[in-house]
């Protein structure tokens, strides 16, 4: 991610918590907007130019979505489009951590969007004709949302037009990298970090208790933990938090003594 990037998802967070309360219904018009940009070559040369006035940006969104957007969609898209990106990809990545921040705005006090999310993802990875269903580029945009909409049928909203909108625009990604970066934005917007653990074995409450604790210190924020239970760990824990990995497990010390006595 460029420095531009950076800066511009910085400021574009600024103007989505200025906003104060977001509906459901807006966050189904970011992702969206973000899917329709994202399937025309000269939207995105259009909108991720930095030499092309904002206000005429404003124009040509006013000209392609019409009254299709409320005007807190419509305000935010201004917001983005108007922004420097360091690319057309990170423009349409941008528009995407919107979307999904603002569910996470939307969503009740007693609905849990990142736990839905990995009990999803949990179950497609789990299942390789699933997966391929979910993932597979021939498959339709339409067969992809009936088949999501069916499984996350008593899910919440925003987890359903979250997951509904990454099948359709994966930009590349497989799912189980998808929901995973879905949900570690969704935990960020709520000061919260997700860390999945994996172990051979159930672990006790008060070594998770434990576990968060030290995380929360190492991290500066509250720990939401999800176990993943993989036989072949042996024993210990793999720890993974974002892109940061501690592996402690007796399986990876196996192998790191293996590749020593090997050298």
């Amino acid at each position: 991610m460029g420095s531009a990037t950076r800066e511009a998802v910085a400021e574009l967070r600024g103007h989505l918590d200025a906003l104060g309360t977001v509906d459901v219904s807006t966050v189904d018009q970011i992702f969206f907007a973000g899917r329709v940009i994202g399937s025309s070559a000269q939207l995105q040369n259009i909108l991720s130019d930095s030499g092309v006035d904002a206000s005429e940006k404003s124009h040509v969104l006013q000209n392609v979505f019409a009254d299709r957007l409320d005007a807190p969609a419509r305000s935010l898209l201004e917001s983005a489009v108007a922004l420097r990106w360091s690319s057309q990809e990170d423009l349409l990545a941008g528009i995407e951590e919107l979307g999904l921040r603002a569910s996470a705005i939307s969503a009740p006090d007693d609905v849990n969007i990142e736990a839905e999310l990995f009990s999803f993802g949990t179950a497609v990875t789990s299942n390789p004709e699933l997966e391929l269903a979910v993932g597979s580029k021939r498959g339709s945009d339409i067969s992809k949302t009936v088949l999501v909409y069916s499984l996350l049928e008593n899910a919440s909203p925003q987890t359903r037009l979250i997951v509904g909108h990454l099948v359709k625009q994966p930009r590349g990604r497989r799912i189980g990298e998808l929901l995973r970066h879905a949900a570690t934005v969704v935990a960020d917007e709520s000061n919260l970090a997700v860390a999945t653990v994996t172990a051979a074995r159930p672990i006790g409450e008060a070594q998770l208790e434990r576990l968060r604790d030290s995380l929360a210190k190492r991290y500066g924020r509250k720990i939401k933990v999800n176990q993943v239970l993989d036989p072949d760990v042996i024993g210990g824990l793999r720890v993974q938090i974002a892109d940061d990995v501690i592996d402690g497990s007796v399986a990876t010390k196996i192998n790191d003594l293996r590749l020593q006595l090997a050298g």
